[in-house]
Formats: C-alpha cells, structure tokens, sequence
C-alpha cells in the first residue's frame, strides 16, 4: 500500500498542483509562498544544529507554543523550523514565535517535494504533533536517519477504526518513530496496539499551554464599548452551528435587553456567510474584519479575524465551544477555561475525549445534547452569578492543575536532543 501510494503521489503531480491552486483561489493558500508547499525554502538553512517541529493546523501549533518557548530557552544554539499546513496557522505563528524559530509551509506529500525539502533543511531532529501521518514526509525522514518524537500523539476513534483494517501500513509508518509521547492512557494503548513503541503518557500538552495572549489596548478598547451589557460568546463555530447561535440570540434577547452575542468563526473567512445568516433575521451586525467597533445597537459581533480568541475569551463569561454540535470533534475547552469562561459544549467531544471528561467530572462544563439546549444553558449562566462562579472555579482548577507535563516532555525527549547536538553538554 505504501509503494502504491509513492506511486500515485509521484505521477499525480498535475492534479496535485491544479488542486492547490484551488485552495489558492478560495484563500486556503498562500500565494506569496506557494513554492514552499512544493518544498521549495524561502529563506536560507540557518548554520548550527536545526530542530523541526510540525503542527498540522491551528489547534496543533497554539498546544506547541509552550514546547517551542522551552526548546528555545533549553537549546540556545539551535535554530526552530515549524511547519504547519494552513493560511491560518501560518499567521498565528508569524506573531507568536520565539525569535529563534521561524515558519514554513509542510510540503504535500510528493516524494520529489519532500526530498527538496528535507535535502535543503537537513533537520537534526524532526517533532510531529498529534497525529497527521503523511507517508513520504515520515520515511523521508527515517530513511535519513533523522530521530522522530511524536509529541501529544492521538488517535481518534475513527483513525483507529481505520488504521486497525490496515495494520502493516500503520505499523510500518509508526516504526519511523524513534519515539511516542502519548496524550492520554488511552491513546497510548491505540499506539501500542498498532505497532508504536516504545510509547510513553507525559499527559496532554495543552494543559501546559499558556493562556491565549491579548492585546491589552484592545481590550480595554472592546471592555469599554460593551459597558455592562449582557454577553456571551460562541467560539470557533463550524457551518451548521451558526444557525444556532443566532436562533438562541433571538430567545435570550427577549429576556435579557441589550443582549450582545460575540461569534468567532472558526475560519475567519466564513465571516460574510455568518454576517448574511444575521442579517437575515433582522439583526444588527457588525463583523470586526470590516469594522471593529461594536456600538450600541450592535447584536451580533463577529470576530473574523486571526489570532484574537483570548481578547474574546477575557471579555466574555461564557463561552460555548462550537465544532461540537456536528460531528467535527470540538476544540480545546482548556483555553476558555483558563480565561475565566463558564464554558458550554455539544456533544461531539472526540478529539477532546480526555479532556471533556475530566472537566465534566468536576462539574467544569455542560453539556448540551443539541442545538435546543444552547439557549436555557447560556440563560442559566448569565442570570445565576453563583452558577457562573461555580463554574468557572471548577474550569479554572482543572485547566490549572497539571504542572510538569512539561517538564515530562522535554525529559523525554533531551537524550535525543543531546544526541544530535541541539542540547548543550551541561543540560543533557
């Protein structure tokens, strides 16, 4: 199946670039660096020992901050490439890297592609995050003898399924790496199973995360337009869940006057499709990439913009988390509960199983089964400020209250980084 798949990905080379200039014309690539999907580098090897580090998207890069700060703090002499596959992410990135690190575009997974990239960057040590396994990028780097650590591995319930009707394929791409750091005991025992080893649980590197960064003008800016109206956020909401939102503004709107909703898209790009589903239903919308003031009259503001969910998470007492009424999987309830969010959630928590759980067993969040739940659950919220204490409390104890994950990391992982040079001899 893997030679099969180095095939086709060899001869479909004309599909594969008309297909990425699709995603250029829908904004879903950069134009102004869409050689470095071709794994063509845009800026020169730095000299000195390189340690790459791949996020697949936004969730994955936001959880690798803290990991990508440490490294910075723990290998001075080394230089941090970080790749991730997305506009978005690439964005996010630009503003928060330590001045040691820098961006690139993953190359698709094409073994001419792949091979240009890894030849030019000839990485001392490769860290791939969670669980994107692109076949010709993992044993690009395993046939170069460059040591691999799958950081915060997972395997979902899907992937599991899926991998299980192909167990040489999977085992054959797990044993490219030197190394699995597992988030949770579930996911390692998924890894072992199919073929990883050796597999290690340090915990779930996004408890470690620091809290989502803000611009202080900013908010005080936002804090002083809202006063002290009521207000509540839908974060990160997916096609299929805006309705919702908007639907249960409608309900609390009759309840509590003035009402301000907040939705932050999860892709920026989605804002008009959200603004015209308002506007639809009478609403008065202002949407911040075109105007960022929220005014009076405002009801629906939507934030489509890159890399200001922590302003929103500070200004807002509660928070539902979209991607979780569709079968997306959800998004990290950590970063709204460290913030001070009462956070509310549907049922599709998969790629967040651990943590949902664990913040449910502490009375942290709730619920809800569908999208009719949405509205008493905010009422409930803005109305009830002891419910709201309660739960932000708990949120908080829970979010805060695994120190030295880690710590746990990065003693894992400094015997390769000794290894290879990027440690220096007094830290490894």
């Amino acid at each position: 199946m893997l030679g099969l798949y180095r095939c086709l990905s060899t001869v479909l080379g004309p599909a594969i670039r008309l297909y990425l200039g699709r995603r250029q014309a829908h904004g879903k690539e950069d134009p102004a660096r869409a050689r470095e999907r071709q794994g063509i580098a845009s800026r020169a090897r730095p000299d000195g020992p390189l340690i790459w580090l791949h996020a697949a998207s936004v969730g994955e890069s936001i959880s690798a901050l803290c990991l990508i700060d440490r490294l910075s703090a723990d290998c001075p002499d080394a230089s941090i490439l970080v790749t991730t596959g997305t506009v978005t992410s690439a964005a996010i990135m630009a503003e928060r890297l330590p001045e040691s690190a820098f961006h690139q575009y993953v190359p698709v997974d094409r073994p001419a592609w792949v091979g240009r990239f890894l030849d030019h960057w000839k990485p001392d040590v490769a860290l791939w995050m969670e669980s994107e396994f692109w076949p010709n990028l993992l044993r690009g780097i395993s046939a170069r003898g460059i040591p691999l650590a799958l950081i915060n591995g997972r395997i979902s319930p899907s992937s599991f399924k899926g991998w299980r009707r192909a167990p040489r394929t999977i085992r054959r791409l797990l044993e490219c790496f030197s190394l699995c750091l597992a988030q949770s005991g579930l996911d390692a025992g998924r890894l072992k199973e199919l073929g990883a080893n050796p597999v290690a649980v340090p915990g779930n590197l996004k408890f470690a995360a620091a809290p989502l960064p803000v611009n202080q003008g900013d908010l005080a800016k936002t804090m002083e337009a809202v006063g002290r109206r009521p207000l509540w956020l839908a974060a990160c909401t997916h096609a299929g869940e805006d309705d919702t939102v908007i639907a249960t503004h409608l309900t609390l709107a009759q309840r509590f006057p003035r009402l301000l909703t907040i939705i932050v898209p999860r892709h920026p790009a989605r804002g008009l499709d959200v603004e015209r589903l308002a506007a639809e239903q009478g609403l008065k919308v202002a949407r911040r990439a075109n105007d960022p003031a929220i005014r009076s009259d405002t009801e629906i503001y939507i934030a489509d913009t890159v890399g200001e969910l922590g302003l929103f998470y500070r200004l807002t007492p509660v928070a539902f988390i979209g991607g979780t009424l569709i079968p997306h999987g959800g998004q990290n309830l950590l970063e709204a509960a460290k913030l001070g969010c009462a956070v509310i959630h549907g049922p599709h928590m998969t790629n967040f199983l651990a943590i949902s759980a664990e913040m449910a067993q502490a009375g942290a969040t709730e619920e809800i089964a569908d999208g009719s739940g949405l509205a008493p659950a905010v009422g409930r919220l803005i109305s009830n400020s002891a419910l709201y204490a309660e739960r932000v409390s708990a949120a908080e104890t829970v979010a805060n209250a695994k120190d030295g994950i880690l710590d746990a990391v990065m003693e894992a992982l400094n015997p390769y980084l000794a290894e290879t040079g990027c440690l220096p001899a007094d830290r490894g």
